[in-house]
């Protein structure tokens, strides 16, 4: 929830049969993909994190242990369910924009609405997002932006757009990252080119691909996970990173702020989907069910950051959560924002460039 991303519980769970720090990391085990009814296994983004009250609830409401996997972006988790290597998962954390490709390849459940409670908690954009019209396939677990953290004790000239990076690219030599994501990456700076965020036009791609190229030199790396030790410990300066995880950090070191870039920016979902190769659907459906709870979904609003979906969680939440610009923007932020959208056949120019950058 993401970009976009459980990646441990703070406290062991033994009764739940996780490991030592919380989930069950690495290649989930080949006979799991039987069905047991008492165990459901997860695929999920690195950056969500859970806590154990949740956990033990969800496990004391329903009998069932959680079990996960953890992927750090949407391309590797489309690559393992695509090669087969996701028969054990019942549910799964797709992006926006991959929900509908991975409708379109026939990888999903058509999820049975009656076996929801809650769904006309959603707020209405969250009802028929365009996405996945009338949540057919995926159901919204959280939603945010992409833009950058830095670090205001050092950096004394805040950044305001993506131009920033290149303007002070000396003082941030080796001292900023990017996501290890190709079409946010290659999003934001058609962005400040002022193309769209979707664009497919080869000739913008290139654009992008070669300002990107002059950047490269000055980058630590594209990273969508390890940044955040980093920033903490002072090793860089500035990070594109999803809004969820700014805002974690900056309770850590309010030095840490987040900002949206003024040009706009991609405006996400994370949602729950299931499988079509559910081992265990009846779970699938009660993880759902128990998520869409809105003392549930306030909870990991508070706890973890994670901006909810769910207007009646929203009203349970303090007016201090609710107002937070940098959780739940304002509006004339959004309408400056873009989703990513599937491009067919221009997906294979952006890999070509991206190969290309990353491997350079």
């Amino acid at each position: 929830m993401n970009r976009r991303k459980f990646i441990k519980i703070i406290l062991s769970l033994p009764s739940l049969s996780l490991t030592g720090c919380g989930w069950r990391l690495g290649n989930i085990r080949a006979q799991a993909t039987t069905s047991q009814p008492d165990q459901l296994y997860i695929y999920t983004w690195t950056q969500y994190a859970d806590d154990k009250e949740l956990l033990t609830t969800f496990t004391a409401q329903t009998g069932i242990k959680l079990l996960a996997d953890l992927y750090e972006s949407n391309d590797i988790m489309q690559a393992k369910i695509q090669a087969g290597g996701g028969g054990a998962y019942s549910i799964i954390y797709p992006s926006d924009y991959v929900v509908q490709k991975m409708v379109e390849k026939g990888l999903l459940n058509e999820i049975k609405h009656e076996l929801l409670v809650g769904l006309d908690n959603l707020f209405p954009q969250f009802q028929n997002p365009p996405y996945d019209p009338n949540n057919r396939y995926s159901i919204p677990f959280t939603w945010g932006t992409t833009g950058f953290i830095y670090n205001s004790g050092v950096i004394k000239t805040p950044p305001d757009d993506w131009e920033y990076l290149w303007k002070n690219r000396e003082q941030l030599n080796q001292k900023m990252t990017l996501l290890n994501d190709t079409r946010e990456v290659f999003g934001g700076v058609l962005k400040m080119l002022g193309y769209s965020y979707n664009s497919t036009n080869e000739s913008e791609v290139r654009q992008a691909y070669e300002k990107l190229k002059q950047l490269k030199p000055s980058l630590a790396g594209f990273d969508t996970d390890a940044w955040r030790n980093k920033i903490l410990a002072g090793d860089l300066l500035l990070a594109m990173c999803y809004s969820s995880d700014a805002i974690k950090l900056a309770k850590e070191d309010p030095k840490l702020q987040y900002i949206i870039p003024n040009s706009g920016t991609s405006l996400w979902t994370d949602t729950l989907a299931i499988l079509k190769t559910a081992p265990n659907p009846t779970g699938a459906y009660a993880w759902i069910n128990y998520l869409l709870q809105p003392e549930v979904s306030a909870q990991l609003t508070k706890r973890q950051s994670l901006a909810t979906p769910n207007s009646a969680a929203f009203e349970q939440l303090p007016k201090q959560i609710q107002t937070k610009p940098t959780l739940f923007p304002k509006q004339e932020v959004l309408a400056k924002c873009e989703r990513l959208s599937p491009i067919g056949e221009a997906e294979e120019i952006y890999e070509r460039y991206w190969t290309q950058l990353t491997s350079a």
